[in-house]
């Protein structure tokens, strides 16, 4: 059998986990790697980002579109710790992938050798699991170990650290066999039938009963289950902004987004419901607000993959572990037909308050600087809720959330958790290699924009047909409005001096207009979904423009505010 070397043991460790895409930057402690990935190019595609973070956050974008792992790699040092933002924001928002470092020989390790940083010490708090490789026998086992954590159970981030020496060292024999358990690792918790029960009577007795979902609807795969579970219990649903998509925006039961910036109904009967069912979500403070006045009154069952989660912020009367898709299905029969028509109408009506004092005024504005929900409705209006929406963070991220139909599942792609600013450019690039077939829209803010902007120099060079929308309001909207509204107008660094960003991007090569009225918005959306190809289209919106409803840091969800 012919020897191979240890880079060659990583690619063909890949191509056995049907790896086609890869995100990466080379450096000399992977350089091994790189020399046969050269090799292997008809197999494995690898796309060269301008910076290390923009290859997490593609490959997160790519895993949120594919449903597949995905996988970033790097040199050691600088290029290992540009990886971490990615890392943490992949751990926080639950996104499978493996990322790959190179490393100094290992019999340099500890000698502060050029380009050497301990990346285990560093991402142990932000990875699912991490591993450094020093011999080239370990590889085929380390890297089915890693996509197997990485994808299994509660999905997260894995990192592997190559030294150089392993990647030259040469193997008499490589075998790969993939991964489908790891002792003393339950990726999912066994399912306690007791638990279906007392829920399904909770459920069956309730006369106020509220679903909150999240993520892990998705991550799951249990939309349909899901569907069903609310359809025949005819309970008012509400959304984390990670869980959104899974069902249809317009469905009758889905009463809007939860959480600081979420829907007026919603929020507010989160403290009038009598039970409230938590599916797949994991009660984050932006959620739950002041947890000392959090659904006190209501009886609370907590659907959950992660027994981590589970009453790790609100204490729960019942939780139900396991795979949300088996255990929606297997409480489903259990489950009474229902219909909560007139605790349905209080939603209905708290959000009819919503429309008049907020919604109507801002999406359906005919005066004065464009509003930032006047793009999102043009963007609606042109895409018919089939396209892939990806944010950054901001108020633009906020209201994109809020206003954007969607029909598909696996249609929002935002960093939740972490909130990183300059995720969106790069994690768009990444959803669209992960699902060619759908249109990719990135919203962005100018000031997020700024933070990966030479990720335009990857779109340009892949081709990749990602329409990018700035909202460009001249500030750092999010922590204006905080500043505006809690620290007496004092817009202390938070106004921006912009470059000309149409310029910028035909200096990459990519078509781009810049829109200032009203008139012109429609239009100009028309000729961006429209284009053959990657386009960017700056919208000047209005300068001081806030995102209502809003709950005040530590405040209760019932002391959501209007205006």
């Amino acid at each position: 059998m012919k020897k191979i070397s240890g880079a060659e043991a990583v690619i063909k460790s890949l191509i056995n986990e049907s790896v086609d895409v890869i995100f990466g930057y080379p450096g000399g402690a992977i350089m091994p790697v790189y020399d046969e990935l050269y090799k292997f190019e008809n197999e494995i595609h690898h796309i060269l980002v301008r910076h290390e973070q923009g290859a997490t956050h593609a490959a997160q974008g790519y895993a949120r579109s594919s449903g597949k792992v995905g996988v970033a790699i790097a040199t050691s040092g600088p290029g290992a710790t540009n990886l971490v933002t990615g890392i943490a924001d992949a751990q926080i928002d639950s996104t499978p992938m493996v990322c790959i470092t190179g490393q100094v020989a290992s019999y340099l390790l500890g000698s502060d050798a050029f380009q050497e940083t301990d990346i285990i010490g560093i991402s142990t708090p932000v990875t699912k699991w991490n591993y450094q490789i020093t011999k080239a026998s370990e590889i085929a086992e380390i890297f089915a170990k890693a996509f197997y954590i990485a994808r299994s159970g509660r999905p997260g981030p894995v990192l592997i650290d190559i030294t150089k020496d392993a990647q030259f060292e040469m193997l008499d024999k490589f075998e790969y066999k993939k991964c489908n358990n790891v002792r003393s690792y339950k990726s999912i918790p066994k399912i306690d039938s007791n638990s279906l029960s007392d829920a399904a009577d909770l459920v069956n007795n309730a006369k106020k009963p509220f679903i909150v979902w999240g993520q892990g609807v998705i991550l799951g795969n249990a939309e349909k289950e899901f569907l069903n579970f609310i359809e025949k219990s005819g309970i008012p649903s509400a959304w984390t902004i990670l869980g959104l998509s899974a069902i249809p925006t317009d469905h009758p039961l889905n009463v809007g987004m939860l959480g600081m910036h979420g829907n007026y109904g919603p929020n507010k009967l989160t403290n009038e419901c009598d039970l409230l069912i938590a599916i797949g979500m994991r009660f984050d403070d932006r959620v739950t607000g002041d947890l000392n006045n959090y659904a006190k009154q209501a009886k609370i069952i907590h659907f959950e993959i992660d027994p981590a989660e589970i009453n790790k912020n609100v204490e729960v009367d019942i939780a139900v572990l396991g795979d949300v898709k088996e255990t929606l299905s297997k409480i489903l029969p259990k489950i009474k037909n229902n219909k909560h028509k007139s605790w349905l109408d209080k939603f209905r009506k708290l959000n009819q308050i919503e429309f008049i004092k907020v919604i109507d005024k801002e999406y359906n504005k005919n005066s004065g600087g464009i509003s930032m929900a006047e793009v999102i409705k043009s963007i609606n209006n042109n895409t018919d809720g089939n396209s892939i929406l990806v944010t950054d963070v901001g108020q633009h991220q906020m209201i994109a959330c809020r206003y954007t139909k969607f029909n598909l599942s696996k249609s929002n792609i935002t960093s939740g958790g972490l909130g990183t600013m300059g995720f969106a450019l790069p994690a768009a690039l990444g959803a669209k290699i992960g699902d060619n077939k759908r249109e990719v829209i990135a919203v962005i803010g100018d000031g997020g924009f700024q933070m990966t902007i030479q990720e335009l120099g990857t779109i340009f060079q892949t081709r990749a047909a990602v329409k990018i929308v700035i909202l460009n309001n001249d500030f750092l909207g999010m922590v204006r409005q905080w500043q505006q509204l809690f620290f007496d107008k004092r817009y202390a660094s938070t106004e921006l001096v912009n470059p000309d960003f149409v310029t910028i991007s035909k200096g990459y090569f990519i078509e781009s207009k810049r829109v200032d009225s009203r008139d012109e918005l429609e239009i100009s959306v028309k000729e961006m979904l429209n284009f053959d190809g990657p386009f960017l289209l700056e919208v000047c919106v209005e300068k001081e423009e806030n995102v209502f409803p809003m709950i005040p840091s530590g405040s209760s969800v019932s002391e959501i505010r209007l205006e």
